[in-house]
């Protein structure tokens, strides 16, 4: 799992009625991209995550680069 600032992270529910949660990635804390995260969900909190296999990363849209 790759992810840089202002990409978001979905954690998808693990049981039935469970909504998904998005935040937004704040600090890569590993290196090259790879978690641990600081991420910031819509009402404020903050937490330090390693997802797991139920996390996905969306990407925010990027300028391609030139050439």
């Amino acid at each position: 799992m790759q992810a840089e600032v202002g990409d978001k992270l979905c954690v998808h529910g693990r049981v039935v009625g469970q909504q998904d949660r998005t935040a937004e990635i704040v600090e890569v804390l590993g290196t090259g991209g790879a978690p641990p995260y600081r991420v910031r969900y819509d009402d404020g909190h903050e937490a330090v995550m390693s997802p797991g296999p139920d996390s996905v990363v969306r990407h925010q849209d990027r300028e391609p680069g030139p050439g």
